[in-house]
This record gives structure tokens, sequence and C-alpha cells, in this order.
């Protein structure tokens, strides 16, 4: 059996997961995140500013670190 879908073991904060989200906005609306909430994300240790979020493809064994601001003091 093929299929059409392309399936990507990547890292998520830590966690390997399979997704067949291609880019870095499809993978944090496939894991539930709100794409209005502050929060920043890089790839393998790389800034990804979000406008480039719709468009930043991943890749087999990319490691994707999602970061939000603490508050408190």
């Amino acid at each position: 059996m093929t299929t059409d879908m392309t399936t990507l073991e990547i890292s998520l904060n830590g966690e390997r997961i399979q997704t067949e989200a291609l880019t870095l906005q499809a993978l944090l609306l496939a894991q539930g995140y709100a794409l209005q909430s502050a929060f920043a994300c890089a790839i393998n240790s790389a800034f990804v500013p979000r406008p480039q979020w719709p468009a930043r493809t991943l890749h087999n064994g990319d490691r994707i670190d999602v970061v939000t601001p603490i508050t408190g003091g």
C-alpha cells in the first residue's frame, strides 16, 4: 500500500513525534497552538520570525522549540 502523504519525524519541545505537517505553521495548528497567542518558535536553535511560519518547511530530524513568555517576577 502506498500513500501520497509524507510523514516526518521531528522533535517538538524535546518529544519525538511523527507529523504530516510540511510547514511550521501547519505543525503548530495540528498540535493545537492558537496562532494569535504569544509564543516564539525556533527550528534547530534558529529563531523563525512569525511572518515566515507559513512558508518555513520542515525536514526529517528538525528540532522545533516553542517558547512561551512567563509572567511574574
